[in-house]
């Protein structure tokens, strides 16, 4: 099956966007996999299709699959990118645009300076629904039920190590590390041992934050069913989030990753909070995509 497709960036976080507005293409979870790999397919963090609307008063349905093939819930970077793709290719012509997901509606906004900012809904911190487990767990900092809390790591890689998170949900299921400095990090190590820690039901993206100042933060995110990215767009609301409510930072915070800087911006509890940031299309191309793709690396 020949299929068309647009790569596209937002911080450096990279996507394959796909549209099924006049139709389904069906593609398999092999398929994603073989699209999203940078060797044999286009390769991209996630890959984004872009669907009609579902329902009067939404303009479009949004849909994200991880490099390894599985359905998720929200990305802001690829929110941003969604926004910009109907945009520049005449799906529609509104600023402001109303995009169904699989965990509720957003409304990505399109400004004159080429940046885009998503209203990325009310962050979730409520264990439950995150969902984290803390059974047994003691908590570092606590605010009520909510807090910081010292998360022990087991495995061969763990070397007896514990780690202090915060647990956020921002559509997906976010912890938050505090470190003194992000380049010293071993991310994919840490990152991969927490995934691993069974406190996380439905896994979980985890961040690594430095604070600089009260308006300044540096992350790092390792992602589910992906890996370290350049930049994650629901791990820096995370991010941000947590450390407002924790006291760190100001209600509006430069978030800057490998890939660029995003800006965040949040009122307090039951308040959305705000991203903006950019959005760029780096190449349009069409591609064979296997009906059956052959490598066992993307067997279902």
């Amino acid at each position: 099956m020949r299929i068309q497709f647009t790569k596209m960036q937002g911080a450096g976080n990279d996507f394959v966007v796909l549209d099924e507005t006049r139709g389904r293409l069906g593609l398999s979870a092999a398929q994603y996999r073989f699209l999203g790999d940078r060797h044999f397919g286009v390769g991209a963090d996630q890959i984004l299709s872009v669907r009609p609307s579902p329902a009067e008063g939404i303009d479009f349905e949004y849909i994200i699959h991880n490099a390894d093939g599985q359905e998720v819930e929200q990305c802001g970077n690829g929110a941003r990118c969604f926004a910009r793709f109907v945009r520049d290719r005449g799906l529609t012509s509104k600023d402001t645009i109303r995009v169904q997901t699989r965990k509720g509606v957003i409304a990505p906004r399109l400004g004159a300076d080429g940046q885009v900012t998503v209203d990325m809904g009310v962050p979730i911190f409520a264990l439950s629904d995150i969902p984290f487990d803390g059974t047994g767990l003691r908590h570092q900092v606590a605010q009520g039920d909510w807090g910081q809390w010292l998360v022990p790591l087991t495995g061969d890689a763990a070397q007896a190590a514990e780690v202090v998170l915060a647990a956020v949900s921002m559509g997906n299921p976010h912890a938050v590390i505090q470190v003194a400095d992000t380049e010293r990090i071993e991310v994919a190590r840490l990152g991969a041992l927490v995934q691993a820690s069974g406190r996380f039901p439905q896994g979980v993206n985890v961040g690594f934050m430095q604070v600089q100042s009260r308006t300044q933060i540096r992350l790092r995110v390792f992602e589910r069913g992906v890996g370290e990215t350049l930049a994650c767009g629901t791990g820096a609301c995370a991010a941000a989030v947590a450390g407002m409510r924790l006291g760190l930072i100001d209600s509006s915070v430069q978030v800057h990753t490998h890939g660029g800087v995003l800006t965040i911006a949040w009122a307090g509890l039951g308040a959305s909070v705000w991203m903006s940031g950019p959005a760029t299309t780096v190449f349009q191309g069409e591609i064979d995509v296997p009906d059956h793709p052959s490598l066992s690396m993307y067997s279902d």
